[in-house]
C-alpha cells in the first residue's frame, strides 16, 4: 500500500466520480428495468390518493432535491472523517463500491416497495409480505430507532448552532424563504418550478451575504446567538410545526432549497480541489486499523462501515423512501432518478468529506478531533501524530480554537476552509469558508430532522391506527396534530437530557440495522413478485450488512458499553438487534415458503407473481 501513500486528491475524486456514473447508467438502470421493471403506466399512490397535501404528484427534480436533503444528514458529513483514523483507503473503498452496490441499491428497492404499498412505511411493508407479527415488531422498533436517529442528529445539530449567529441567521431565513418559494410553486404560480428555483436561490444567496454582517452587528448577534437550550427549544417547535403544515408549504420547498446549498457546495469543493491539487496527507491505512485508535476503539472491520454509516448505506433512508418521498412520485420510472441518484450524489458528497478531512496533515486531524485525554495517550503510544504542523496557521486562520474539537463536524470545516483559502485570491478569506461551512453542516443536519419527524408522525399514526383505527386517517387533524406532539416531544426529551457522547454511538448500530431490514424486507417483496435470481442483487448486501452490524454491536457492547457500566446504552442497543433479529428470522421463514412455490399466478395488474398480498 505504500504506492498510495501521498496520491492527489484529483485522482480519488476523479476515480470516485467515474464509477458512480459507471454505476448509475449501467448497474442503476439494469436493475431498475430487469429487477424491479418499472412502469411508466402504472398510477402510483401520489397520482391514486392526490389529497393535495401528503400526497402530491411532484416534478422529479424538486422532489430528488427534497429526497437528497432529507436523507443527506451529518453521515456522510462527519462518518468519513471520524473513519479517516484508519487511513484514506478503507474509508474510500467502502463509500465507493458500498454506495454502488448496496446504498443505492437499498434506497431504490426500498422505495418501489413503498410505492408498490401506497406510499406505505416500511413497517407496514412488512405486515403485508412477511406476517402481521414480523409487521408489529417491525413498527416498534423503527420507532425506537428513528427516535434514537432524530436525537442524535438534533444533539449533532445543537453543536453545530450554538453560539453561531451567523449559521442560525441563514438557518432561521431558510424557513420564510421556504414558504414563499412553496406559495408561489403551489398557490400563486402552480407549476412554476422555475420561477419558485430561482426566487428562492437569490433570496438564499443574499441570506449567506449577510451572515458577515449578522455577526458584526451587535443587536443581530444577540438575537441569533442562541445557546443549547435555546437550540433545543427551536428544534422541538420546528418538528412539531413541519410535521403539521402541509408538505408543499414547508418540508418540500425547504429541502428543494437546501439541497442547491447542498450540492452547491460540493460541486464548488470539488471545483476547488480541481484548482489546488492537494495531496492527500493521511497514509492509505494507519496503525490503527487493527484497533486502539484514539477516536474509533474497535478494528477497521467492521467500524469503518459502522462508522461512515449513511455515506455508503444509511437505514435512515429506508425511513424518508417509505415516508414522505412514495407519496410523491409522479411515475414509477422516477424512482431510478430520485432513488438511485440520490444516493449516488450522497456517496459523493462523502468522498468530499474523506478529502477534506485527509488533506489535513495526520498529527493536525488527530488533535482536532481527539479529547484531551485521547490526546495524551496518543503522545506515549504514537508520538508521531501529535507532532502537529499547521494547527496554528489554520486556527488564526479560522479565528476560532480547533484542538480537541471532537465529533468530525469542526475538522470537515477546517478542511473545506482550508481548501477554499488555497485558491488563488482567496487566502484572506478563510475565517469566512470555515463559518460558512459551519452553517453548510447545520443546514445539512436539519432537512433531515423535519423529514424524519414527519415521516415518525407517519410510522405513529399507523401503530396507533391498529388499535384506534381513526388515527390511521392521514387527514384527521386531532390525530396529526396528537402523534406529531407525542412523536417530537419523544426525540426532544432525549435531547433535552442528553449529550452527544451517550446518544450518537447507538447511530451507527441502529442505522446499519435498518437499512439490512429495509433490504431484506424488499428483497421479500421482490421474491414474491417472481424476480427470480435477480434478488441476490439485494439479498447479499442485506444480509451481508446484518452480519457486519451485529458484529460491530457486540464489539461495542463487550468491549465498551458493558465494561464502562453504560446500562442504558447497552440495554438499548441490545433491544434494537433483537428486535431486528426476530425481523430477519420472520423474513427468512417468509423466503423459505415463497421458495417452494412452484407455480406462479396473475395479480391485479396481470403480473406473474408467486403470491398476492395486499398493497
Amino acid at each position: 500500500m505504500e504506492f498510495l501513500n501521498g496520491i492527489n486528491a484529483v485522482t480519488l475524486l476523479l476515480a470516485a466520480l467515474g464509477i458512480f456514473a459507471i454505476g448509475y447508467r449501467f448497474y442503476g438502470l439494469y436493475l431498475a428495468n430487469n429487477l424491479l421493471r418499472l412502469q411508466a403506466d402504472r398510477a402510483t399512490p401520489a397520482v391514486k390518493y392526490n389529497d393535495n397535501k401528503d400526497f402530491v404528484p411532484t416534478n422529479k427534480y424538486v422532489l430528488f432535491g427534497h429526497h437528497f436533503a432529507a436523507i443527506a444528514a451529518a453521515g456522510p458529513l462527519l462518518g468519513p472523517i471520524l473513519a479517516s483514523q484508519f487511513g484514506f483507503l478503507p474509508g474510500a473503498l467502502w463509500i465507493i463500491f458500498g454506495t454502488v452496490f448496496a446504498g443505492a441499491v437499498h434506497d431504490m428497492v426500498v422505495l418501489f416497495a413503498s410505492v408498490r404499498h401506497r406510499g406505505r412505511s416500511l413497517a407496514s411493508i412488512a405486515h403485508a409480505e412477511i406476517d402481521p407479527v414480523t409487521g408489529m415488531v417491525a413498527s416498534i422498533g423503527i420507532l425506537c430507532i428513528l427516535i434514537l436517529t432524530l436525537a442524535g442528529l438534533s444533539l449533532a445539530l445543537v453543536n453545530a448552532m450554538q453560539s453561531s449567529p451567523w449559521g442560525t441567521f441563514t438557518i432561521v431565513a431558510t424557513v420564510p424563504i421556504a414558504m414563499i418559494m412553496g406559495l408561489y410553486m403551489h398557490q400563486w404560480r402552480a407549476g412554476d418550478v422555475k420561477g419558485g428555483s430561482l426566487i428562492g436561490v437569490v433570496l438564499l444567496f443574499f441570506t449567506i451575504l449577510a451572515g458577515p454582517y449578522v455577526v458584526a452587528s451587535d443587536s443581530l448577534n444577540a438575537v441569533f446567538n442562541w445557546s443549547p437550550d435555546v437550540v433545543k427549544i427551536a428544534l422541538v417547535v420546528y418538528g412539531i410545526v413541519a410535521s403539521i403544515l402541509p408538505v408543499w408549504l414547508l418540508l418540500l420547498p425547504r429541502d428543494y432549497l437546501s439541497s442547491y446549498l447542498k450540492i452547491g457546495t460540493i460541486i464548488a469543493l470539488a471545483i476547488g480541489i480541481l484548482c489546488v491539487w492537494p495531496q492527500i496527507q493521511m497514509p492509505a491505512l494507519t496503525d490503527f486499523i487493527g484497533g486502539g485508535g484514539p477516536i474509533i476503539g474497535g478494528p477497521v472491520l467492521p467500524f469503518v462501515m459502522i462508522t461512515i454509516a449513511c455515506g455508503a448505506i444509511s437505514g435512515f433512508h429506508a425511513i424518508i423512501a417509505t415516508g414522505t418521498t412514495p407519496k410523491m412520485v409522479g411515475s414509477e420510472p422516477e424512482i431510478l432518478f430520485v432513488g438511485y441518484g440520490a444516493m449516488v450524489m450522497e456517496g459523493f458528497v462523502a468522498i468530499m468529506a474523506l478529502i477534506a478531512a485527509c488533506t489535513l496533515v495526520p498529527a493536525d486531524y488527530f488533535a482536532i478531533n481527539t479529547s484531551q485525554a485521547a490526546w495524551d495517550a496518543l503522545a506515549t503510544t504514537h508520538p508521531a501524530f501529535t507532532q502537529t504542523v499547521d494547527l496554528e496557521r489554520l486556527a488564526a486562520g479560522v479565528q476560532e480554537n480547533v484542538m480537541h474539537r471532537p465529533g468530525g463536524a469542526v475538522s470537515l470545516a477546517v478542511g473545506m476552509a482550508h481548501i477554499f483559502s488555497s485558491i488563488p485570491f482567496m487566502d484572506s478569506l478563510m475565517a469566512y469558508w470555515y463559518h460558512f461551512a459551519i452553517m453548510f453542516e447545520a443546514v445539512f443536519i436539519l432537512t433531515a430532522i423535519d423529514a424524519g419527524t414527519r415521516v415518525g408522525r407517519f410510522f405513529l399514526q399507523e401503530f396507533i391506527g391498529k388499535f384506534i383505527p381513526q388515527f390511521d386517517d392521514k387527514s384527521w387533524w386531532p390525530g396529526v396534530v396528537t402523534t406529531s406532539i407525542i412523536f417530537t416531544l419523544s426525540w426532544g426529551y432525549l435531547v433535552w437530557t442528553g449529550d452527544i457522547s451517550s446518544i450518537w454511538p447507538l447511530f451507527g448500530i441502529c442505522n446499519q440495522l435498518l437499512a439490512a431490514c429495509g433490504l431484506i424486507v424488499a428483497t421479500t417483496l421482490l421474491m414474491r413478485l417472481n424476480r427470480g435470481k435477480l434478488v441476490l442483487t439485494t439479498a447479499i448486501p442485506g444480509i451481508i450488512m446484518a452480519l457486519v452490524t451485529f458484529w460491530a454491536g457486540y464489539l461495542q457492547v463487550t468491549g465498551t458499553y458493558y465494561p464502562k457500566g453504560q446500562t442504558v446504552l447497552w440495554v438499548l442497543a441490545c433491544l434494537v438487534m433483537v428486535l431486528m433479529l426476530f425481523i430477519f428470522i420472520g423474513a427468512f421463514r417468509r423466503w423459505s415458503v415463497l421458495m417452494s412455490i412452484k407455480d406462479t399466478q396473475k395479480d391485479a395488474y396481470g403480473d406473474d407473481v408467486l403470491a398476492i398480498a395486499e398493497e
